[in-house]
């Protein structure tokens, strides 16, 4: 039995939270949050709790819980706002508040004329515990004001109006809040986490390409150098993150030719997945590609641009990783003494060998994993995109992602799971600062608006932050494939409003590479997975220029920072959709309209509500296309458009 009663405040629905605790909120550096909770004990007696808030470096602060109303036992922190980056720890401590309960009694039976001269002694005598703990907390100021409180409230001589008044003392209210007894104090079961990241984790464009095939010149295979030269391109065109795939030693045995076929040339660079050979695994680089000291002139030059590199983390090895050879215990042996390679049949990956998490010498597998990150992070790489990671067992993530923010608390971890929705939200919530979504996809208004409400407007926005591809090298939507530039267009448009952050494999998509390697696949046609490929990007009919104005709309508005303000609105169009996003101020607002069909112009009435947008029934209002520079004159919440395959969209910012 414990040395004292438990508490007897009952503290329940806490809101925002993430299955009762057992994972972190995440937030960025900057985000505010206001707590709501059930606070309720047995009898009437007065009710009082705060929100503790310990920062990653250990200080703490309470936040005080008011009640939102009457008798429906509901209180609410004030926004508390995050301003480091770091894991901070939230509980909630409820209390009895003896103080309250007895002034709320003491001024109802002085109103009755009842006597009061024992409830004012009681009234001294918590003053009394109250004096002693601010004195024992060094704040003699605050003592010596409740002493003289005290002594009012027992002293018979004063009349007793006097000494009802010291109760309603708003000095003393404030003090006796900070110092009278709590005990017993109720606390949450399990102290909630909130995981508070740097900006870009929320808001950013990312920019895949493969450094072989960044050569200037048909025929040459491309280096870091090249990538370096590139950069000014990229740049121009709003890029935040240069996403790199595997830059390691690509395995030579049983390594892929052509559009993954099975038989490779002596010429054929092997898919950048298969990683290791007898050059090195995970923490080398392949000699074609460079140096160290290039990859480190990459992340600086990227760096001073404003810009970060982000590498592709894949676990997995080819036959000729130097862990085949001396861990042979970190993967799975067949009966016949063989390694297992990767299947998905009728595929099969004899260039690759998953690892065995499940193997005898898991631990030193599992810190030799870590590794990997920590080695890119010393080379100053803070942004990893990691391949399947739902392959992979979701202990471990939520140990290798903790241990190396331990180290490299401002690390983004991107999550490419395409799979379950289940297992795309349970990495989310292990520690994944970003998530690979459906968007790809979701191409029709339905689809677009179901799920990014689910994204938007359910539990899941607390801990899954959306990345939205357009394309991948594994992904060439149907859509992109028959639907030409315009499709390009349009699928750019969506990914680069709806979402805080987004991004695209190029230049294929710049370009508007649409050719599948056969009908019915999303495969490209001579994909640059299996070989090095030449890049005109100043081909005619290049959307570049599209991209970078999309990119500059984005950052030069704030509303489009953020995904919790993203609001649908109604068109009386099936293939026309209009979505809004604001900032809470409402300085910046902006209702985007896309045409859905690549072939037809389609036309509708979009509807928005007046008060959503502060906007006054009786006056015009202009809508300004930031695409086109257009400026129109609208009244009224319903509104007439018009959008053709060439003039896809409008992303309006509303004005007055």
């Amino acid at each position: 039995m414990p040395d004292q009663p438990p508490g007897r405040v009952i503290i329940e629905n806490l809101e925002p939270d993430v299955d009762s605790g057992r994972f972190p909120l995440a937030r960025c550096v900057g985000d505010e949050i206001a707590w709501s909770v059930d606070l309720f004990a047995d009898g009437h007696e007065h009710l009082a709790g705060e929100v503790v808030v310990k920062s990653p470096e250990g200080f703490v602060r309470e936040y005080p819980l008011q009640s939102v109303g009457h008798g429906i036992d509901r209180y609410r922190s004030p926004e508390i706002k995050f301003e480091k980056v770091g894991t901070w720890t939230i509980d909630i401590h409820a209390w009895i508040d003896h103080f309250a309960t007895w002034k709320d009694e003491l001024l109802k039976k002085y109103e009755a004329e009842v006597p009061i001269g024992l409830e004012l002694r009681e009234g001294a005598a918590i003053a009394a515990q109250a004096q002693a703990k601010a004195v024992y907390n060094g704040d003699y100021e605050s003592a010596a004001h409740i002493r003289s409180c005290k002594e009012a409230l027992e002293n018979e001589t004063l009349p007793l109006a006097e000494r009802v008044r010291t109760a309603e003392d708003p000095k003393l209210e404030e003090l006796m809040r900070m110092f009278a007894p709590r005990e017993p104090l109720s606390t949450l079961e399990t102290p909630r986490k909130v995981r508070v990241d740097r900006e870009r984790a929320v808001f950013g464009a990312w920019y895949e390409l493969f450094p072989r095939s960044a050569a200037f010149e048909p025929g040459r295979h491309g280096t870091f150098r090249d990538v370096i030269r590139r950069l000014d391109q990229i740049e121009a065109m709003g890029f935040d993150i240069i996403y790199l795939p595997p830059i390691h030693p690509i395995g030579r045995k049983f390594r892929k030719g052509p559009n993954n076929s099975l038989e490779a040339g002596p010429n054929d660079p092997g898919s950048p997945w298969a990683i290791g050979s007898e050059l090195g695994g995970h923490t080398a680089i392949h000699p074609e590609l460079g140096t160290e000291e290039d990859f480190r002139d990459l992340v600086r030059e990227t760096q001073a641009r404003g810009m970060e590199i982000a590498l592709d983390i894949a676990f997995q090895c080819a036959p000729d990783h130097p862990w085949v050879r001396d861990h042979p215990e970190w993967f799975r042996i067949r009966p016949d003494g063989s390694i297992r390679y990767a299947e998905n049949p009728p595929k099969k990956y004899q260039d690759i060998h998953p690892l065995n998490f499940e193997s005898a010498d898991w631990r030193n597998l599992w810190n030799a994993l870590r590794d990997v990150f920590l080695h890119w992070a010393r080379q100053g790489v803070k942004v990893f995109r990691v391949d399947n990671p739902h392959t992979k067992p979701f202990p471990f993530w939520e140990w290798c992602l903790e241990e190396v923010r331990r180290d490299h608390p401002d690390v983004i971890f991107l999550s490419e799971a395409f799979t379950r929705p289940k297992l795309m939200k349970r990495l989310a919530k292990a520690g994944f600062t970003q998530s690979y979504t459906y968007f790809t996809w979701r191409n029709d208004k339905q689809g677009l608006t179901e799920y990014f409400t689910e994204l938007t407007r359910t539990e899941c926005r607390e801990y899954l932050r959306p990345n939205l591809f357009a394309n991948t090298p594994d992904i060439l939507h149907a859509f992109l494939q028959d639907g030409g530039p315009a499709a390009f267009r349009i699928r750019a448009i969506l990914a680069a409003t709806l979402g805080a952050t987004y991004g695209i494999y190029g230049p294929p998509y710049e370009l508007c590479e649409n050719v599948p390697v056969k009908h019915g696949s999303e495969e490209y046609l001579d994909s640059e997975k299996y070989e090095v490929r030449f890049w005109d990007r100043e081909r005619p009919g290049n959307i570049s220029g599209l991209i970078g104005h999309l990119n500059r709309i984005r950052k030069a508005n704030p509303a489009l920072h953020r995904n919790d303000s993203l609001a649908f609105h109604e068109v009386n169009a099936p293939e026309l959709i209009a979505y809004s996003k604001m900032t809470a101020d409402r300085n910046d607002r902006l209702l985007t309209v896309v045409n859905l069909d690549p072939h037809c112009t389609r036309a509708g009435m979009v509807t928005i509500p007046l008060t959503h947008f502060d906007l006054s029934a009786e006056r015009d209002y202009a809508v300004r296309d930031l695409l086109t520079g257009d400026v129109y004159r609208w009244h009224g919440p319903t509104n007439y458009v018009e959008l053709s395959p060439e003039r896809t969209a409008h992303v309006f910012r509303i004005e007055e």
